[in-house]
C-alpha cells in the first residue's frame, strides 16, 4: 500500500504539471506536510496548496530560482524551520525551450540557462537534501529526467544533455548515499500533456498524430501518470530500489 503517513515532502516545481500532481498525490497518501516550491507563479502554488490543505495536510509555499545555489539553500532552510525534517524530496523543476534550435545556431545563453536550471538546479537540490538526510539517517530523493536524456533529441541538445546529466547524477548519488540510508531514484517521462509541452503537442494536429503514432500505448501521459511512478519510488514498496531510472513513456523508448 502506498502510505506516506507522517512524511514531510518537498516538491520542486510543485505549482504546476507533474509537480502539482505529485504534491496532490502525496497529500492523498497521507503525508504530514508538503512543501510546494514555485519559481514565478505564486498564484498557482497557492491554488495547489489550498487544495492540499483541504485534505488536512499542512503546506508551505516557497519560491526559489533553481539556478541559484543560495535560493535553493534558503528553500531547504525554510523547510527545516517549519517542519523540522524532510523525508522525501522530488527534484522536478525544469525548463524545456519548445522551439527547435540546431546546435550550430544555439546561443550560449540558452545552453547555460537550460543547464543551470535542469542540471545544476537538481545538483543544488540533491546536495541540500543529502546534508539533511545524512543527519536524519534516512530519506528518499526522486529526480525527474526525460526520454531525451536517454536517447537524445535533435534540435534540443541543451535539454537532452541536461537530462542525461540528471540520470548520471542519480546513479552516482544512489551509490554514494545508500550507506547513509538514503535512496535516490529517477523517473524519466516521455511526452506529458502539461503546460510546458502544450505548444509542441497542440499547435498542429499532424504533429499530435505523429507523436501518438510513435507511442505503442497510443496515448500521451498525463501528469498523474508520472506522479504515480514518483510516489511509488518514494514509498516503502520501493524500499530495496535505488539508482533506478523508471521509464514512464508508453513504450516509446525501451531501455533498461
Amino acid at each position: 500500500m502506498l502510505d506516506m503517513q507522517g512524511k514531510i515532502v518537498l516538491v520542486t516545481g510543485g505549482s504546476r504539471g507533474i509537480g502539482a500532481a505529485a504534491a496532490s498525490l502525496f497529500a492523498r497518501a497521507g503525508a504530514k506536510g508538503i512543501v510546494v516550491h514555485f519559481h514565478q507563479n505564486r498564484e498557482a502554488a497557492i491554488k495547489i496548496a489550498t487544495e492540499i490543505e483541504k485534505l488536512g495536510v499542512r503546506t508551505l509555499i516557497c519560491g526559489a530560482d533553481m539556478a541559484s545555489s543560495k535560493e535553493v539553500t534558503t528553500l531547504f532552510a525554510r523547510t527545516i524551520e517549519v517542519f523540522g525534517r524532510v523525508d522525501v524530496v522530488v527534484a522536478n523543476a525544469g525548463i524545456w525551450p519548445p522551439d527547435d534550435c540546431p546546435l550550430a545556431e544555439m546561443k550560449d545563453e540558452q545552453w547555460e540557462r537550460t543547464r543551470r536550471v535542469n542540471l545544476d538546479g537538481v545538483y543544488f537540490v540533491c546536495r541540500e537534501a543529502a546534508r539533511i538526510m545524512i543527519r536524519q539517517g534516512s530519506g528518499s530523493i526522486i529526480t525527474v529526467s526525460s526520454t531525451a536524456g536517454q536517447r537524445g533529441e535533435a534540435g534540443h541538445a541543451d535539454y537532452a544533455a541536461s537530462k542525461g546529466g540528471v540520470i548520471s547524477l542519480t546513479k552516482s548519488l544512489a551509490s554514494e548515499l545508500g550507506p547513509a540510508g538514503i535512496r535516490v531514484n529517477c523517473v524519466a517521462p516521455g511526452w506529458v500533456d502539461t503546460e510546458m509541452a502544450e505548444k509542441a503537442l497542440h499547435a498542429d494536429q499532424n504533429e499530435w498524430e505523429r507523436i501518438i503514432s510513435a507511442i505503442p500505448l497510443r496515448r500521451v501521459a498525463t501528469a498523474e501518470d508520472v506522479s504515480g511512478a514518483i510516489i511509488f519510488l518514494a514509498s516503502n514498496l520501493a524500499r530495496h530500489i535505488t539508482g533506478e531510472i523508471l521509464n514512464v513513456n508508453g513504450g516509446s523508448v525501451l531501455c533498461g
